[in-house]
C-alpha cells in the first residue's frame, strides 16, 4: 500500500443479528488520507472479500468466465459435463442464443433449477443458485475483466456466484462524483454487457463507488427507473447509512448478506422489473420475521405482543415491504395462512397483478366472500390477498370456521386507515392464533388521538421506523415546497379559521362565494405551467405535454362540484389542445366521525347512498370522462370501481392534468408524475402528511420537491404536523428554503458550506464567459461547465416560485441559448473522449470526472419541434436570405437536446420547400410532418435492405421511434437480424452496427 493510502484500524462491529441487517455499526474507518486511487481502491476492495472468504478469479476474459462456469456449476450439483454435454446446456438453458437481460434475470430469481438430461439418459435438476442452502453457493472475486462490443471495455470489480456474475462494482478515485460512475455502467449497458453470449447479461445488482460514498441499485430494463435517484445506500437497522466503501464491504459483502439479499430481497415484478428491497425495508421483514418465531416459541400468539407495527414513511415503499414479508411468512412451516389486508380502494390493478403472479387466484376484489371462503379453504393457497371490508363480512357470515384455530399471520397494509374501525375488531375476536402487524406512513400517537386507541395499542410495539426525515436525508423522498396563497384579501378571516364548528358556518358565506372559486381557478390556470413544469408549445402530433400534473383537495363535495363547474367555464374559449384536462372524483362518506384528530373521512364505493344533487353532479362528471377518453363508466355499483382505477392509471400516466378530490387519492395513491397538489382543505396531522405526500415522490433530477400550494393558512398545522412524524429540528430538513435563500444565497445546515444564490451565478457566468461560444478548450471550459451545471440546478427550483416570473433577467436570451449549446458541446466532447480508453478528460488532458453534468435539467426548456417550424415561418417573413435563416435556426435548434438530431431533417425540409406559399402554422405543421414522415419511411426501408433485416424489424424500427429508445436487453432485437455466422464475433458486430444504426433513427424521428 502507498504512503497516501488510507490508513485503517479495525474497531468493533455490532454483532449481527438473527437477521442480515446490523442492529447498530461502529465505523471501521479511523483515519483516513484525502487521495486514493481508483487501483488502490480496487486492490483494497478485492485483498478485504478475500478475507472475508471469497475465492479469487484471475481470468481477464469472456473464454476464462465461460471455463470457470463450468467448474463452478459441476462443483455446486457435483457433477462432472462432458464438454459436449456443457455446450448442450449451455444452448438449451443457461445461454439460449436470443436470452436478453430479463430472460437472464428471470433464471437467477424464478427459474433457477434446469432438468438436465445427460448423454446417459438420465436427468437432473442442475442449479445455478441454491436458494434453500446459500451457504453451498461459491463466491469468487475478479477485476479488470475486458470484453468487446460496440467498444473495448474493461470492468473494475466483480463478484461471481457459482461463476456466474450477479454483482459488478464499478470504482472511482476519491474526489469523483459517483455520477460518473453510475454513466459509466450505463454506458457499458449500451456498448459491452448485452453482447451476444455475455455472461454480464446476468448482473442483478451494480455497486458504485469513490470510496467515500458507495451505492447500490438493481440490472433493470425498466427507462422510468435507470436514473441516479433509483440508486440507494446500505445502512444498520437504525438508518445510520454505511458510506465508506472499507464499511460497506464489511457489511454488504459479507457472505451471507450478499446471498441473502440476492435470493430473498430482490423482486422481480410482473412488469419485468428487477427491485432490490432497501436496508431499513430488509430491516423491517426481518424484523416481523423475528417477531413471528419468537412469539410462535414463547406461545404469544392471539396477543397483541405477538404483533407489532412498522412505521415507514409515505412513499417508502411500504407495500413492496409487505408484500415481501407475506411472501416470505408462507414459507414458515408453522404458519398456515397469511392474509394480506387491505383497504378495498388500495386494491388495485398493479397490487392484483403482483400478488396473481405470485400466487394464482390469491386475489379476490368484489364484495362476495364466497370467494374468500374458498380461498381460505384451498390447502395448497397460503396467502390470501383482501380487503378489510370482505374480510369483515367474512367472520360476520362464519362465525365459526377451522381457520379461526389456525396459526394466521395479518398483515394490514396502511393500517392508520383501519385500525379503529369495528371491521379490525371483529377480524381480531375472531382469530385465535394470530400474529398481526400493521404497516403505516403517520401512526396515531396520544398527541393526535381522540380517544385513548393509538397504533401500539392496536398492534403491539414498534417494530422498526423509518421516517420522513431519514426517507428525505436518503433522497428517497423530496422535501416539500409549501406556499400559503393570500391573493383574496375579503376572504382572510375564514382562510385562517382553523376551528371546525366556525368553518362549517363559514363554508357557503366565504370559503364558497362565488369570486373566491373564480378567483383561485384563475390563479391555479396562471400558476400551472410554471409549478407542473409544463411546457409552453403543446406538440400537436404527440398529444402530449411534458412536465408534470397535479391534485386539488378541497373541503367537500359541493366544493368540489363548483370548481370543477369552474375550470369548465375558464377555459371553455381555449382551444382543446390548450386545455387542462380536469377530472373529479368523491363518494358517499358513510361515517364522518373521525377517530383521530387529521383523519381524513374515508368515502367508500357507494355513489347510490349520496343526495340526488351531489349524485347527478358525478354522473355528469363522469359522462364527461367518457366522452373525452371513449370510455363507458358509470356511478352504479362496480362501474363506479372501474372507474375509481381507470381514472387512477390515467392521473399516473399524466393523461389527467388536475384531479379534485375530497377525500379519496388522498392517502395511499402513489403517483410519482404529480409534483404539485393545490389544497383549499383544512388539514391536521396524519391527514396532512398523507396529502402532501401525494406529491414527493422520486422521479428524476426536474422533480426537485414537492410543490404544495394553500388556500387556507396551514402554516401552524403543518409545524405541528412535521414535529409531530419527524422531530423538533425537522422543520428546515422537511420544508424547501425560500425565494431569497435560491435568489441571494445561503448556508447549507448539512455541510455548513455557502451555497450561491441566482445572482451571483448570473454576474459571475457572465463575467467570465461573455461569450460562451469563444471558450478555449482549456480549464476554462470546465469552469464554465461547473458555474453553469449550478445556474441550471438553482433555476429549475426557482421557476417554482411565483415570483421568479418577475425576475428581470441578468443573462439575455441569446446568450443563454450560446451557454446550453457550448454546455452540451462540452458534455458529448467528454462522454465520446471517454468511450474507450474510460478516461474522462479532453484532449488537453483537463480532468472532468467530478463534474455532474445537468443534462436532464436543460429538458425543462426543450424547444420543440412545433415551435421551431412556427419560428421558422415568422423568419421566413424578415429574412429574404435563405442562408441567413438557416444559419439562424440552427443556432436555435442546437440548444435544444430533443431537435439536435433532427437538424438536417429540418434544412433539408427549408431546402425542399416553397415558404413563402405557406400562410399560417397549420400549413408548415402538416407541409413538414408530412415530409417527414416521407423520410422516415424511406430511411426505415433503406436500414432493412442494407442490413438484410428480417420483414418484421420495420414494426420493431417504429416501436423503438415511438417509444423513444431501443430495447436492447431484451431478445427482440436479435430476432430481427439476418442469419450471421457467429464466428470471431461476426453476430455481435451485426448487432451492434444495427442497434446504433436504428438509435440514430431514433433521435431523428421520434415525435414524428
Amino acid at each position: 500500500m502507498s504512503e497516501k493510502s488510507a490508513i485503517y484500524e479495525r474497531s468493533t462491529i455490532a454483532e449481527m443479528t438473527n437477521g442480515i441487517i446490523l442492529a447498530n455499526y461502529e465505523e471501521i474507518l479511523q483515519v483516513q488520507d484525502t487521495y486514493q486511487s481508483e487501483k488502490e481502491l480496487e486492490d483494497g476492495m478485492i485483498r478485504d472479500l478475500e478475507s472475508q472468504g471469497y475465492e479469487r478469479f484471475y481470468g481477464k476474459t469472456s473464454e476464462e468466465l465461460y471455463k470457470n462456469l463450468k467448474i463452478q456449476i459441476e462443483r455446486l450439483n457435483k457433477v462432472a459435463f462432458t464438454d459436449k454435454e456443457w455446450e448442450r446446456f449451455l444452448v438449451e438453458y443457461l445461454d439460449c442464443p436470443n436470452d436478453g437481460m430479463i430472460e437472464k434475470t428471470r433464471k437467477i430469481q424464478e427459474n433457477y433449477i434446469y432438468d438436465f438430461i445427460f448423454d446417459d439418459g438420465h436427468l437432473k435438476n442442475i442449479k445455478i443458485i441454491d436458494k434453500k442452502n446459500i451457504h453451498n453457493n461459491i463466491l469468487q472475486v475478479c477485476n479488470q475483466i475486458k470484453q468487446k462490443g460496440k467498444h473495448k471495455n474493461r470492468y473494475d470489480v466483480t463478484v461471481l456466484v457459482n461463476g456466474l456474475p450477479l454483482v459488478h462494482i464499478e470504482l472511482k478515485k476519491r474526489g469523483v462524483s459517483l455520477h460518473e460512475a453510475f454513466s459509466q455502467i450505463d454506458r457499458y449497458g449500451k456498448e459491452s454487457f448485452n453482447t451476444e453470449n455475455s455472461l454480464y447479461k446476468f448482473v442483478q445488482i451494480f455497486v458504485i463507488s469513490n470510496g467515500t460514498y458507495t451505492r447500490y441499485f438493481a440490472n433493470t430494463t425498466a427507462q422510468n427507473k435507470n436514473h441516479y435517484e433509483f440508486t440507494c445506500e446500505w445502512a444498520d437497522a437504525k438508518n445510520k447509512v454505511i458510506r465508506d466503501l472499507k464499511d460497506f464491504t464489511a457489511t454488504f459483502f459479507e457472505k451471507r448478506t450478499i446471498l441473502e439479499v440476492l435470493t430473498k430481497y430482490c423482486v422481480f415484478d410482473s412488469n419485468d422489473n428487477l427491485l432490490i428491497m432497501r436496508p431499513y425495508q430488509i430491516a423491517a421483514t426481518e424484523r416481523i420475521l423475528w417477531k413471528i418465531e419468537s412469539s410462535y416459541q414463547n406461545k404469544k400468539c392471539g396477543k397483541i405482543e405477538a404483533g407489532g407495527f412498522i412505521w415507514h414513511t409515505t412513499g417508502s415503499g411500504k407495500t413492496l415491504t409487505s408484500f415481501k414479508t407475506a411472501k416470505l411468512a408462507t414459507e414458515l412451516e408453522y404458519i398456515d395462512k397469511v392474509f394480506f389486508v387491505v383497504d378495498r380502494k388500495d386494491l388495485d390493478y398493479q397490487t392484483m397483478k403482483e400478488y396473481q403472479k405470485f400466487q394464482p387466484d390469491s386475489v379476490n376484489g368484489s364484495k362476495d366472500t364466497k370467494e374468500l371462503k374458498r380461498s381460505i379453504e384451498k390447502q395448497d393457497n397460503k396467502i390470501v390477498v383482501t380487503t378489510i371490508q370482505k374480510l369483515n363480512e367474512f367472520v360476520k357470515k362464519n362465525p365459526s370456521h377451522e381457520i379461526y384455530d389456525k396459526h394466521c399471520v395479518i398483515i394490514y397494509d396502511e393500517c392508520h386507515r383501519s385500525q379503529f374501525g369495528d371491521a379490525q375488531k371483529n377480524i381480531r375476536k375472531s382469530f385465535k392464533n394470530y400474529y398481526q402487524f400493521g404497516f403505516t406512513g403517520t401512526p396515531i400517537f396520544p398527541e393526535n388521538a381522540l380517544g385513548s386507541d393509538t397504533t401500539a395499542g392496536i398492534f403491539g410495539a414498534q417494530l422498526h421506523s423509518y421516517v420522513i426525515t431519514d426517507a428525505i436525508r436518503d433522497k428517497k423522498v423530496l422535501k416539500f415546497k409549501v406556499d400559503y396563497n393570500d391573493i383574496r384579501a375579503k376572504f382572510k378571516a375564514a382562510e385562517t379559521e382553523t376551528d371546525d364548528k366556525k368553518l362549517k358556518e363559514l363554508e357557503k358565506r366565504m370559503l364558497l362565494h362565488p369570486e373566491r372559486i373564480s378567483k383561485i381557478v384563475e390563479y391555479i390556470l396562471n400558476v400551472y405551467n410554471t409549478k407542473t413544469h409544463r411546457n409552453e408549445y403543446y406538440n400537436i402530433k404527440q398529444k402530449r405535454l411534458n412536465g408534470f400534473n397535479a391534485m386539488f383537495a378541497v373541503q367537500s363535495v359541493e366544493a368540489a362540484k363548483l370548481y370543477y363547474e369552474e375550470f369548465q367555464k375558464q377555459q371553455e374559449n381555449l382551444p382543446e389542445e390548450k386545455r387542462l384536462k380536469v377530472a373529479t372524483i368523491y363518494s358517499f362518506a358513510a361515517n364522518e366521525e373521525r377517530n383521530a384528530i387529521g383523519d381524513i373521512p374515508d368515502e367508500n364505493f357507494e355513489p347510490s347512498a349520496m343526495e340526488s344533487t351531489a349524485k347527478e353532479f358525478l354522473d355528469k362528471v363522469i359522462s364527461d370522462y367518457n366522452d373525452y377518453f371513449k370510455t363507458n363508466f358509470s356511478t352504479n355499483g362496480n362501474e363506479f370501481q372501474n372507474y375509481y382505477k381507470d381514472l387512477s392509471k390515467k392521473v399516473k400516466d399524466k393523461k389527467i392534468d388536475i384531479l379534485i378530490v375530497v377525500g379519496m387519492f388522498l392517502t395511499g395513491f402513489d403517483a410519482p408524475t404529480l409534483n404539485t397538489l393545490f389544497v383549499d382543505k383544512n388539514l391536521r396531522y396524519h391527514g396532512l402528511i398523507q396529502a402532501f405526500s401525494r406529491t414527493n415522490r422520486i422521479l428524476n433530477k426536474v422533480k426537485t420537491f414537492g410543490n404544495i400550494v394553500c388556500f387556507r393558512d396551514l402554516d401552524k398545522a403543518t409545524k405541528n404536523a412535521i414535529k409531530t412524524f419527524g422531530d423538533e429540528n425537522s422543520v428546515n430538513i422537511i420544508l424547501e428554503k425560500s425565494y431569497n435563500d435560491y435568489i441571494n444565497g445561503f448556508k447549507d445546515e448539512e455541510t455548513g458550506k455557502s451555497v450561491k444564490g441566482y445572482i451571483n451565478l448570473c454576474n459571475e457566468i457572465v463575467e467570465k464567459f461573455p461569450k460562451p461560444v469563444e471558450i478555449e478548450k482549456n480549464q476554462d471550459k470546465k469552469e464554465f461547465a461547473e458555474l453553469f451545471g449550478e445556474l441550471l440546478k438553482t433555476e429549475n427550483i426557482l421557476k417554482n416560485f411565483d415570483e421568479f416570473e418577475n425576475f428581470e433577467k441578468i443573462i439575455s436570451d441569446r446568450q443563454m441559448q450560446d451557454m446550453k449549446s457550448v454546455y452540451v458541446d462540452i458534455c458529448e466532447e467528454i462522454r465520446n473522449a471517454g468511450k474507450d480508453d474510460q478516461n474522462n478528460s479532453n484532449e488537453q488532458g483537463i480532468d472532468f470526472s467530478d463534474i455532474e453534468f445537468q443534462i436532464d435539467l436543460l429538458k425543462t426548456d426543450e424547444i420543440n419541434l412545433d415551435y421551431i417550424l412556427e419560428l421558422i415561418l415568422e423568419k421566413t417573413k424578415e429574412h429574404d436570405d435563405i442562408e441567413t435563416l438557416k444559419s439562424e435556426i440552427r443556432r436555435i435548434i442546437r440548444t435544444s437536446l430533443g431537435t439536435r438530431a433532427k437538424e438536417n431533417l429540418v434544412i433539408n425540409f427549408i431546402n425542399k420547400t416553397d415558404l413563402k406559399k405557406l400562410k399560417n402554422n397549420g400549413e408548415i405543421l402538416d407541409a413538414f410532418y408530412k415530409y417527414a414522415k416521407e423520410e422516415k419511411k424511406e430511411k426505415i426501408d433503406e436500414l432493412v435492405k442494407d442490413e438484410n433485416l428480417k420483414e418484421d424489424s420495420r414494426r420493431f424500427i417504429e416501436k423503438s421511434i415511438n417509444k423513444g429508445f431501443v430495447d436492447y436487453a431484451g431478445s427482440e432485437l436479435d430476432s430481427i437480424l439476418p442469419p450471421t455466422s457467429r464466428r470471431k464475433g461476426a453476430r455481435e458486430v451485426k448487432k451492434q452496427s444495427v442497434l446504433e444504426k436504428i438509435r440514430k433513427m431514433v433521435e431523428i424521428f421520434i415525435g414524428i
